[in-house]
């Protein structure tokens, strides 16, 4: 299921291109990016089924994306 696409201007929709692939090409969300490829290479090696899932960094597994959302019920303050 995929979400409805924002309703920007031409000019807002170009601004926010260029916000998302700067913010895609910093250092941090590279060694992110990376590490996630790795482990899902890992997955699919070891025969594992991760279609539509997502690494948990909490739970240190694949779980379904709807689950890897938020903080469980906790909500965002301890």
């Amino acid at each position: 299921m995929s979400m409805a696409k924002q309703k920007l201007s031409p000019k807002a929709r170009a601004d926010k291109k260029k916000r998302d692939l700067a913010f895609a090409k910093t250092f941090a969300r590279k060694r992110k990016k990376a590490e996630n490829q790795r482990l899902r290479r890992k997955a699919i090696k070891e025969g594992k089924d991760i279609k539509d899932k997502d690494y948990d960094h909490t739970k240190n597994k694949f779980v379904s994306v709807k689950a890897n959302r938020g903080g469980y019920g906790k909500g965002t303050k301890t």
